[in-house]
């Protein structure tokens, strides 16, 4: 990776690339494009798409355009475009002027239509769309000739003409490409090529009438913008031969389409019709929801774009799809958040302590590092007092074996602080439930005196007198299911407890400024991000973005020790 954040690991589309220099095919250049369609916000699997993409421009000194496939007016809104520029954009990558929509090309798109029907190579067909279904034929089966198929070139233009000036209704008409009904590719059976779309467009507006499908759209706007390289996911492997035949068709210039796998993701949906379910349901907030998998949730619930990019590079890229454990990401951003966040304490649920010998007035400033990890980033003072808060389940009133936290007559080290040792338990008289802890410290022990006195167990903890109290959301897999993909209805394995909310949180008064998008990590708890639309100044609100535990690096720990 350069520093810029660029994969320069051999894959084979740069391997293709490195021949294509060899034989001077595109006289050595090399010229991609991410082309999202502005019908939902982006998820991870674009985000692989955009790394590869911009990255191989990057490495190869090329060039990397953005184009919008607006072409199905009834899906797309502005909303999505910019929710797509601004991913791009905070990815790290830029298209500098080189920002471009189909719609840019209806003018030419329509001309080359025109062209095929005079070479009689397009028709008009009048079939339905259900009877195109059944025309087509099986993967076993040929298909049927449309009995439209051999209208005179004439009746096809004068046909195409009143279909764009909205003579006719939806779905009365299209425009096929004429290929072949027996191809075992069911793509190049006549392929609808454009249809009858009475919408106003959010850029043409009501110009037109008749709309260009994707795959015809997309091999003459790569075609057009002299796209070098086209690099789609596996799906459209079987979709290349009609990205060939629409480009030899009209004689224009030929870029390469290269597939290769998508991302896959556990515990994950990638599909947008799927993720539109989710936020129209009500199942998620929104589109940028910390627990969706689109880039604006990802970013709200904290990662960094050198993590996706640093993930993105990680998988790899690949010919065979495959499925990506989820541990991996939340690894990611643990190897970029721990030498860079600065270590903080807080309660989630807390339990008042009182230190009866300490004097009740006084107020110690005490030095905490901010991260051991990186000595540079220095050190803060952290108020200490009588009375502090500790966690709620780093107290056990009959502690099992091994427990090395607080139990009644036990020492701990408070972080930064003293040894102490719990005296005394009270409880709530009626539910039994302990309300406050009575402990003495050893005022010899202070953190940084020199002290030999050594104990197992150190926790954490905030002044009773100055913690600040916010909301922390803790968020966990939005399924249940490794694959929900695989289920009936992926939604019948939604995690109910996929979101806590916690409203008694306790933390430092470091963080009573932190600003919105922030990290910090949270002693013993994990990784932790101020949320950017819900905190308020006087109300932060904070979201976990992953867990201390890193399954990832266990597992390839113990691949290393087979090794």
């Amino acid at each position: 990776m350069t520093a810029d954040g660029y994969n320069t690991t051999s894959n084979f589309i740069q391997n293709i690339i490195n021949e294509d220099f060899e034989t001077n095919k595109y006289g050595r250049q090399v010229h991609t494009r991410f082309p999202p369609e502005p019908n939902g916000y982006l998820h991870i699997g674009h985000a692989k798409s955009i790394c590869l993409n911009f990255g191989i421009a990057a490495k190869n000194d090329g060039l990397c355009n953005l184009r919008f496939d607006d072409t199905n007016p009834t899906k797309e809104e502005v909303e999505y475009v910019e929710s797509i520029k601004a991913d791009v954009k905070w990815l790290g990558f830029d298209w500098g002027d080189r920002m471009y929509y189909a719609s840019d090309y209806f003018d030419q798109l329509h001309e080359y239509a025109v062209q095929l029907i005079k070479t009689g190579k397009a028709y008009v067909c009048d079939l339905s769309a259900e009877e195109i279904r059944k025309y087509r034929g099986t993967l076993i089966e040929p298909g049927r000739e449309s009995p439209y198929r051999n209208r005179p070139v004439e009746e096809n233009l004068d046909l195409f003409r009143r279909m764009r000036d909205g003579e006719f209704e939806e779905g009365s008409r299209v425009l096929r490409a004429k290929i072949d009904m027996s191809s075992p590719n069911l793509n190049l059976r006549d392929p609808v090529i454009y249809r009858i779309m009475k919408a106003s467009h959010h850029r043409t507006g009501d110009r037109w009438r008749i709309y260009p499908m994707y795959d015809y759209a997309h091999p003459i706007s790569d075609s057009i913008e002299g796209i070098t390289h086209s690099i789609c996911t596996l799906e459209f492997e079987d979709h290349r031969p009609l990205y060939d035949w629409i480009l030899e068709a009209l004689g224009i210039f030929h870029p390469q389409q290269i597939e290769f796998a998508r991302l896959n993701l556990t515990y994950t949906v990638m599909s947008k019709r799927k993720l539109r379910q989710l936020v129209e349901e009500g199942y998620v907030s929104g589109w940028d929801d910390p627990r969706m998998p689109t880039i604006s949730g990802l970013r709200r619930r904290g990662y960094t774009p050198e993590s996706i990019r640093s993930f993105c590079e990680e998988i790899g890229v690949a010919k065979a799809n495959s499925m990506v454990d989820i541990a991996m990401l939340e690894h990611s951003i643990r190897e970029d958040l721990n030498s860079r966040a600065p270590r903080v304490m807080a309660v989630l649920r807390p339990l008042k302590l009182v230190i009866d010998n300490y004097p009740e007035e006084q107020v110690e400033e005490l030095t905490a590092e901010n991260n051991p990890e990186n000595p540079a980033m220095g050190s803060r003072m952290v108020p200490f007092t009588r009375e502090v808060y500790i966690e709620r389940e780093d107290f056990n009133e009959n502690p099992p074996k091994k427990f090395f936290r607080l139990a009644p007559g036990s020492e701990v080290r408070l972080k930064h602080a003293y040894i102490i040792k719990c005296e005394r338990v009270v409880k709530d008289e009626n539910t039994g439930e302990i309300t406050e802890l009575h402990c003495t410290y050893d005022p010899e022990t202070r953190s940084g005196s020199g002290s030999m006195r050594k104990v197992k167990g150190t926790l954490h903890w905030v002044s009773a007198q100055h913690a600040v109290p916010v909301e922390v959301r803790l968020y966990s897999s939005l399924f249940t299911r490794e694959n929900p993909d695989e289920e009936d209805d992926f939604k019948a394995c939604i995690n109910p407890d996929s979101c806590e909310v916690l409203t008694s949180c306790l933390v430092e008064p470091s963080l009573a400024r932190a600003m919105a998008g922030s990290r910090y990590q949270f002693l013993r708890h994990g990784y932790f991000c101020v949320d950017p639309i819900d905190t308020t100044a006087n109300a932060p609100v904070f979201n976990r973005i992953v867990s201390l535990k890193d399954t990832w690096a266990k597992i390839m720990k113990a691949e290393q020790t087979k090794k």
